[in-house]
């Protein structure tokens, strides 16, 4: 590595196959930037953080070769993106740009000593006078001979304790915004920490382990370093060779200007040069200079590599993620349409297509053949789970009538046997058992009702908002007979199961269906648990014999009848009363009215289409670098 003090030698160390990666890797992410993507993905990133007066204004404008905005309080604002770009030329050129109202404003910068109050009038039109700070960003791009190839994000430092005219919570806003950057696993945290206080009570670092608590994403930054008392020397050592508080980038040493530095007017190469000679000179601190850990020249060939490395690395769920998002974005717009039509007789035609549409979607679900996403169900598998339900709480009825039918029968022959010798089924004995039980089964088949009504609403109303959703008059107008008829089908279908259970009190079988069932039951005795026994009462057997049959004749006319009649109402007549209405609406007097979009709409259309715009040209550039790579 070079260990030259002229800026102008940061990157010079890196061999050419390197330096031929590292400019192109760094432009694709850039240009993302540009585009605005980061609006809608995670860009890889290096984030500068530290708390207030770490030195972190002062190691930035080493980097870059210019002097930014110092100061007490807070100097930094807004998020500052430095796009540092290393060139050949010896000419100089920064441009300075921020979005303020979606209106894109540029400044053009004539040499360096411009930037310091551009970036404080940025800050003002983004943040207002004082010290409040704001979330929008303000990007510096310079090119020079004299940077190295790099690109950071400038965060504000954090505050302990409101002071002047800063809001009460400024330490909160602060940390909220910083945390925004620093927890994405596509962001590199720069943390800035001056080398004479303790490392572990700085803010900035406790919130880096926040986020990344083995400090896979995390560079350390120490500064100051003559500011540290003696004896303290070896202390720093020990901390920027990751001995102290470990992390996985491990830590690097600068000593940039100081405010008698500046007074002096010593110029940015004058203290890199001074710099390099404070640790050559330095017994304690030459050893960390030698293994290639301290100076700014070396640091930005340090933070080069990382973040052409880290960008490496994330390009593959970069692309991935830019996909999705545009699969999304396109489908998001597509079920917004482009807009209603200007012309009454393309209002109507616009209207008929709109009903159609909705129409063809009801009829999908009720032939149970609608196109499904994900792994989403259709409609009539999950009213078919209910049915499957249903038939199993009769299997269960069938199952627990059979364990206590015997005790049933032997009460009703002590208490109630008339004349009748033993073995002659007394009917009304019968009958009453049979009535018993069929009662108890009207309420899971009213709960089995509802439950499917439930699905098939929640599926209409999915339907109808995904439809009509930009058009709230059009939606309101379909969401009246959506309810009505529902209700109504609802009552039909519930009238009918009462009317079935009420049949089902009239005990009735075709003679061959029940002697048939008969004959099985008699057959098969162990499904009447020992009825053949000497010690079962011939009336008892011969009762449980009859009621086992025929309460199996009755499950399984209810097991098809009571679906059937769900099915009908609920979907089937439901959805074609609900087609016909929709269809009525297009003979209305007033299209316009039906057709007119909600204020938001428009814009969320534009909004959408901006998104669409950015990721395919995003994605545009994500592929030429991927082929050329």
């Amino acid at each position: 590595m070079s260990h030259c003090s002229s800026s102008k030698g940061k990157i010079s160390g890196l061999n050419q196959h390197y330096e031929e990666k590292v400019r192109p890797c760094i432009d694709l992410v850039d240009s993302l930037r540009s585009l605005g993507v980061e609006k809608d993905l995670n860009l890889p990133a290096i984030a500068v953080i530290g708390d207030q007066s770490s030195g972190k204004s002062s190691v930035l404008e080493a980097l870059s070769g210019v002097a930014l905005p110092r100061g007490t309080g807070i100097v930094t604002r807004c998020p500052l993106v430095l796009k540092l770009k290393s060139t050949k030329s010896d000419s100089w050129q920064g441009v300075l740009s921020y979005t303020k109202k979606k209106e894109n404003i540029t400044k053009k910068l004539k040499d360096s000593s411009e930037i310091e109050n551009a970036v404080l009038n940025a800050q003002i039109a983004l943040a207002g006078k004082g010290e409040g700070i704001s979330h929008e960003m303000i990007t510096l791009e310079i090119e020079s001979s004299d940077v190295p190839d790099l690109t950071l994000i400038d965060l504000p430092g954090i505050a302990r304790v409101a002071t002047g005219n800063q809001p009460i919570d400024i330490e909160k806003q602060i940390k909220s915004l910083i945390e925004t950057y620093i927890k994405r696993q596509e962001t590199i945290s720069l943390v800035v920490v001056p080398a004479n206080i303790d490392i572990a009570t700085t803010e900035a670092l406790q919130m880096a382990f926040k986020v990344d608590s083995s400090g896979q994403r995390t560079l350390g930054i120490l500064t100051k370093p003559d500011l540290v008392d003696k004896g303290m020397e070896e202390t720093v050592v020990r901390t920027v060779n990751n001995q102290v508080i470990p992390l996985n980038k491990g830590y690097m040493i600068v000593k940039c200007r100081g405010q008698q530095d500046i007074n002096e007017n010593l110029g940015l190469v004058k203290a890199l040069e001074k710099e390099r000679q404070f640790f050559n000179e330095n017994s304690h601190y030459r050893s960390l200079l030698e293994d290639g850990k301290a100076t700014i020249p070396l640091l930005a060939e340090r933070l080069t590599k990382e973040l052409v490395q880290h960008i490496m690395k994330t390009l593959p769920q970069l692309q991935k993620q830019l996909e999705m998002k545009l699969e999304k974005t396109s489908e998001d717009l597509k079920a917004l349409g482009d807009g209603v039509p200007l012309d009454e007789n393309e209002k109507t035609n616009f209207l008929i297509m709109k009903i159609r549409q909705f129409n063809d979607a009801l009829e999908e679900v009720k032939r149970a053949e609608e196109d499904l996403k994900n792994s989403d169900t259709r409609v009539f598998s999950k009213i078919r789970w209910e049915f499957g339900k249903w038939k199993l709480a009769l299997d269960s009825k069938s199952v627990k009538t059979e364990e206590i039918l015997r005790d049933e029968v032997e009460e009703y022959v002590r208490t109630r046997r008339g004349k009748e010798l033993p073995g002659f089924v007394n009917y009304k004995t019968f009958e009453n058992i049979v009535r018993q039980h069929v009662e108890e089964l009207e309420e899971p088949a009213l709960k089995m009702l509802r439950d499917v009504k439930d699905i098939v609403h929640t599926c209409v109303d999915r339907i109808v908002n995904s439809h009509f959703n930009a058009f709230s008059h059009l939606l309101r107008a379909a969401k009246n007979p959506i309810e009505d008829f529902h209700d109504e089908q609802f009552q039909q279908a519930e009238e009918k199961i009462h009317s079935q259970f009420k049949m089902e009190k009239i005990v009735y079988s075709q003679d061959c269906l029940y002697s048939h069932q008969l004959n099985i039951v008699k057959q098969k005795p162990s499904t009447c648990f020992g009825l053949k026994a000497s010690s079962v009462n011939a009336d008892v057997r011969e009762m449980a014999y009859h009621l086992t049959s025929y309460l199996k004749i009755t499950c399984d006319r209810l097991a098809n009848q009571i679906p059937l009649i769900v099915q009908y109402h609920i979907l089937d007549q439901y959805v074609s009363q609900l087609q016909n209405a929709m269809l009525s609406m297009i003979g209305g007097d007033n299209p316009g009215m039906l057709l007119r979009e909600d204020s938001g709409v428009a814009s969320k259309r534009k909004e959408l289409k901006e998104r669409l715009e950015r990721l395919k040209k995003g994605g545009k550039v994500l592929s030429k670098f991927v082929h050329s790579a």
